[in-house]
């Protein structure tokens, strides 16, 4: 292959991004190699140092910062006007590059005499260094994330200063700016904390390991697999789309990247097999969402959790298994009844991959996945299993010649990642210091009181103003931070009422995740909406009423823990998940008002009433729920049976005149 992949045409190429990316700036001539480079020593360092290099925590922070804030500056324009094709980025960005590598080494070269020799006592230099790195960080994340986040750490941030001039329980004495400064940049619980830490090791590598993955075929060998199992049954295109997303979530972890990969492929099939824009891009958007908690690869966010809980990912990734197939197979189910309500049939025979053909050519990009598996459930860390799969990816591709990956596609693959990671982790940056104003003025814990206050005991009560509270804060927010800024909050208060701190933390991840389909801003809505030619808040709309089970799954898990496959035996686990998808089932039936037919309004309050009622796994309460369902099946089968009798009738009627 030589140095074929590194010309200047292939490195433009590499630059050319996808729908999601397409506010991004792209160049021409020179600079393009320099980005290209640029990427791969950060990829080649982030290995490294995740491998078998040694830094402290706090530094290896500080280089993902500086990498971080010089490709926002790069990447992401000021303003709409510089988002075409450039040979250099502007003066403001080349201006914001230089203070970001300014003051990220300056804190490499003098946290140490900051930390041994000052005591943690701040110079002036150092605050007017931190104050910069605040106001730079702010800058890439308007940038970078949208003013949606860069609002909300803004208002956390002057919440710092001017807590003293507001009345009633949320006011505060106030901080001075040293204070604040110091907490900020220069302490372990601000810029420098968990999220940022967990974006430096596990995101890192995760999202490189996607960008290889996908690049290797594994996409279209999923969309093929997925018409080969779906495609022709009723409503084959959105049943395809669910597998697909499904599928592409486990190794994914975004659902914008979800939509974008899968959608344009199964979005106009929906469309032409009879299903409304509006639809099709709904049920892209919330099968894509599914990906943030789909294991094996989930989002961002669910590192987050297992660094918060002090527990292997291995943990959380058993606890979300059967809540994503609850998801899931209820989101299918939705499809199902929807296109039997439409009178849809499946995709033609013609037009199906033949499925022996089909593993047969792609069978072996299963491998990277089956690694990542193998060692994670035999005992190694994340970390370890995800570089491990990362390498083998390639190899793994080139057993076969139609998915070799030749410089180029690694290179591809390496400029993708990063891009990808820029974005998650200026989001960890900056939730920072959303974070550490909540620790300071110790406002999540006058919230949570308050909820308690309201709730008294009943945990079902605060679970629903926490969702409330959940879903407000989500709102706009990238769902990696809108769990990071939800679990102080939401998870001590439910903690306090007795439930499980895994099935806490699980509730705000799904909330949070959720965030990609809540409007206002419901990123997974439109990019699908792009993709379906529609309105965005009708799609938006429709996610939400579609996804109806995204938001009362967490309820499940929060009664009835068993769901997480914790603290139970097996025949409980068992049961647990026996109850809630016979309630998926049956809140999916009342939501589309079909079942073997078309439901009455009684029948649809049945299969409603009952299916949210399993949440609950009290012996008596999942009693008078199957008598509810029984009802409803009953009045399903016998009208079904009475209009079969009647038809026949009618039928014979005809023939006799």
């Amino acid at each position: 292959m030589g140095n074929e992949g590194l010309t200047n045409n292939h490195i433009n190429e590499l630059l050319e991004l996808d729908d999601e990316k397409a506010n991004i700036r792209s160049y021409i001539g020179p600079i393009l190699k320099v980005i290209t480079i640029l990427s791969l020593i950060w990829f080649i360092f982030q290995l490294y140092m995740n491998s078998i290099g040694v830094m402290d925590a706090i530094k290896l922070r500080g280089w993902h910062l500086g990498f971080l804030l010089v490709f926002s500056f790069i990447y992401y324009p000021a303003t709409k006007k510089s988002i075409g094709k450039r040979k250099l980025p502007t003066f403001a960005d080349l201006v914001c590059i230089l203070g970001s590598i300014i003051v990220i080494s300056y804190f490499l070269i003098t946290y140490d005499s900051f930390v041994r020799e000052r005591s943690g006592q701040n110079t002036f230099m150092d605050l007017i260094i931190g104050g910069v790195a605040i106001a730079l960080l702010l800058e890439a994340s308007r940038r970078v994330v949208g003013s949606g986040l860069t609002i909300i750490a803004g208002f956390f941030l002057a919440y710092n200063f001017f807590g003293a001039y507001i009345p009633g329980i949320l006011g505060h004495y106030g901080f001075s700016i040293e204070r604040v400064i110091n907490i900020m940049f220069w302490g372990g619980q601000g810029i420098f904390g968990t999220a940022l830490g967990v974006s430096s090791t596990y995101i890192f590598i995760f999202v490189l390991f996607g960008a290889f993955l996908k690049n290797s075929g594994f996409s279209d060998f999923i969309n093929d697999l997925a018409l080969t199992i779906a495609g022709r049954t009723a409503g084959g295109p959105a049943k395809v789309a669910v597998f697909a997303s499904a599928l592409m979530g486990t190794v994914s972890g975004s659902a914008v990247s979800n939509v974008v990969t899968t959608g344009t492929v199964t979005i106009p099939m929906m469309k032409k097999a009879g299903y409304s824009p509006r639809f099709a891009g709904a049920v892209e958007a919330v099968a894509s969402t599914g990906g943030l908690i789909a294991p094996p690869v989930m989002g961002a966010a669910a590192f987050i959790m297992a660094e918060y809980l002090g527990v292997s990912y291995s943990i959380v990734l058993l606890a979300a298994i059967i809540p994503a197939v609850l998801y899931y197979l209820t989101l299918f189910m939705i499809v199902h009844f929807e296109a039997k309500k439409m009178g849809l049939s499946g995709i033609s025979k013609e037009n199906i991959p033949d499925a022996k053909k089909v593993l047969k050519e792609g069978g072996h990009l299963f491998i990277p996945l089956a690694v990542l598996l193998g060692l994670l459930f035999t005992g190694y860390s994340p970390l370890y299993a995800a570089i491990f799969a990362l390498l083998i990816t390639p190899i793994a591709a080139g057993l076969r010649k139609s998915t070799r990956m030749s410089l180029q596609l690694i290179m591809t693959s390496v400029v993708e990642g990063v891009r990808g990671v820029v974005n998650v982790g200026i989001a960890c940056a900056v939730v920072g210091i959303v974070i550490a104003t909540i620790s300071l003025t110790s406002v999540g814990l006058i919230v949570g009181n308050n909820v308690i206050g309201l709730a008294g005991d009943n945990v079902l009560i605060a679970a629903i103003l926490t969702a409330v509270i959940s879903i407000v804060l989500g709102m706009g927010v990238p769902a990696t931070a809108a769990y990071i800024i939800v679990v102080t909050i939401s998870v001590p208060i439910l903690t306090k009422l007795g439930v499980e701190p895994i099935a806490a933390h699980m509730f705000a991840f799904y909330f949070a995740a959720l965030s990609s389909i809540t409007p206002p801003v419901a990123l997974a809505s439109y990019a699908a909406a792009g993709i379906a030619g529609e309105s965005a808040n009708k799609v938006s709309f429709e996610s939400i009423r579609i996804g109806i089970i995204g938001f009362i799954v967490p309820f499940f898990f929060i009664f009835n823990p068993h769901l997480l496959l914790t603290g139970g035996t097996i025949f409980e686990y068992i049961f647990a998940a026996f109850t809630a998808i016979v309630g998926g089932v049956a809140i999916a039936a009342g939501v589309k008002g079909y079942f073997v037919r078309e439901t009455t309004i009684l029948e649809r309050l049945l299969f409603v009433i009952g299916g949210a009622i399993l949440i609950d796994t009290t012996f008596v309460y999942n009693i008078f729920a199957f008598v509810l369902l029984g009802v409803a099946l009953t009045m399903q089968f016998v009208i079904k049976k009475n209009i079969k009798v009647s038809n026949k009738d009618s039928i014979l009627n005809l023939g006799d005149k």
